[in-house]
Formats: C-alpha cells, structure tokens, sequence
C-alpha cells in the first residue's frame, strides 16, 4: 500500500507543519484560531500545487468537509478480469492512429500504458519533483529577488547554482525546496554517496 499523500502549511513564510492531510489540518486550525489573521498558503507535496480548505467551524467539522469521498462503482467493463471502462478523450489524429493499430485501440492502449510502466522511473520521478517544487516557488517565491535565474537554474539542474540563488531566501521556504527537490531525486546523482576508496 501506498503512503498517504503530504500536505505542508506556511504562515507567512513560516512553515509550520508537514504530514499527512489530518496532521496538516489539525495544526493550521490551530495556528488560525490563536491568530485568525494569519494568512496560510496550503500545499499538496507530490505536485506543489496550493490548494485550499474550509477551516470553519470545529476541527472535526474541518477534518470531515476535507476527506475524500469514497469513489464510486466502477462503470462497465469486465470486472472479474480486473477490467474498468472509463472514458478517454483524444484528438482526432490519436483516434485514427489508434483505429488503424491491428489489435484493436483497448488493447493498444493498454500496450502504450505497460511501455511507459517499464521505463526507469528516475527520470520521471525528477521531472516531477522539478515541476512541483515550480509551482511551490511560483507561490511562496515569485516576489523574490533572483526567482527567474533560480527557476532556470532549477529546469537545468544546476544544482550547486540554484542553491547560490536562493541563499537569502526564507530559510523555511529553501528548506521545504530543499525536501521536495532531495526526495524526488530532482538533480543528477544528489543521493549518491560519496565513493570510498578501497584500501
């Protein structure tokens, strides 16, 4: 089973909690009640995106508007195969392509998906952490001096430069880039250790 998805809340350029979704709601609730006009920016780790939440009423008023709603049936298909019919758009020229494959455009499909899922995942896993730790910038660091260069910096993976970049930032702002960029491995060869020589 997969770990649940993170959630990390600043106030102001205070970062004051990083955890799961009830972990991160639980505290930013109560950094507002002591301080209702503290101004909290909200966002989801694995994308950087900011996003927002009803902190009216109780905690558990809050906790209960914030979960996920369980998802409905699965649609047609043929579930005893672990298959799911869910629908798909394309342009015109995918469709086309797709008719014209001899196994048919399920099966192509399902083909194309099983590619990408044996391709090394490093790759894709940077890409990610470089597009999500963008967004977060986007919030927390457009106003700030030097944001253009870092953000090139960040998109060729100039690490060592983008750390010069970012150095007068708000330490909890570079700190949190920092996790985000480390964990989805965002530079070339950052969670190699240093080879030891043999004796």
């Amino acid at each position: 089973m997969s770990a649940p998805p993170t959630f990390t809340a600043f106030a102001g350029t205070e970062r004051i909690v990083r955890g799961t979704l009830e972990e991160m709601l639980r505290e930013a609730k109560k950094r507002l009640d002591a301080d209702p006009e503290v101004r909290l920016f909200i966002f989801e780790d694995a994308s950087g995106r900011q996003v927002d939440f009803d902190f009216r009423g109780s905690l558990e008023q809050v906790l209960s508007r914030a979960r996920p709603e369980r998802p409905a049936k699965a649609g047609p298909g043929r579930p005893k195969l672990g298959v799911v019919s869910r629908e798909v758009s394309l342009l015109p020229r995918h469709w086309e392509w797709l008719e014209r494959q001899p196994q048919g455009i399920s099966a192509s499909l399902r083909r194309l998906v099983e590619e990408a899922c044996k391709r090394p995942p490093d790759e894709d896993r940077a890409r990610e952490a470089r597009a999500a730790a963008s967004r977060f910038m986007w919030v927390m660091a457009g106003d700030l001096p030097l944001f253009e260069e870092a953000s090139r910096a960040l998109f060729a993976s100039d690490k060592q430069r983008f750390t010069e970049l970012t150095r007068a930032w708000p330490a909890d702002v570079r700190e949190h880039l920092s996790e985000l960029l480390r964990e989805g491995r965002a530079f070339p060869n950052e969670c190699e250790g240093k080879k030891t020589r043999k004796r």
